[in-house]
């Protein structure tokens, strides 16, 4: 009973962690200093489906489930859990390229805004923006 429930709880974090790497930029807009956590998570998150890394989180997750009797699956998280949803049918390869592309331009645009925003500011104010939030 440990062991589904502790995987369960990896499958939250891990949804997370995607959720913080697709627009975690745009908390940044609200809190600045929440970049030096997301400007690395959405590197590794870039990368991962870029170059078809595995997270450590779904060995993880598999480990646990092994554990609690019950059956790991292939592939990686977002192939598990969110491509069925977003497209129930097989896809390419090519479809990582694409997500990574997402996470890219979502967070391109998020940091254009809060560059702006600090440009904005700093006419307003005379003075050179800090990262501080």
């Amino acid at each position: 009973m440990l062991y589904p429930a502790l995987a369960d709880a990896v499958v939250v974090v891990h949804l997370a962690f995607v959720l913080f790497v697709l627009a975690g930029g745009f908390l940044a807009l609200r809190w600045r200093r929440v970049m030096l956590l997301h400007l690395p998570s959405a590197a590794w998150g870039v990368l991962v489906e870029i170059v078809g890394w595995e997270c450590p989180l779904t060995p993880l997750e598999n480990w646990l489930r092994l554990r609690g009797g019950e059956v790991a699956y292939r592939g990686g998280f977002v192939d598990h859990y969110l491509l069925p949803v977003l497209y129930p049918q097989p896809f390419p390869r090519g479809l990582g390229l694409l997500l990574g592309g997402l996470v890219l331009a979502v967070n391109a645009l998020a940091y254009c805004a809060l560059l702006c925003r600090m440009r904005s500011r700093r006419r307003v104010s005379g003075k050179r923006g800090d990262l501080g939030g």
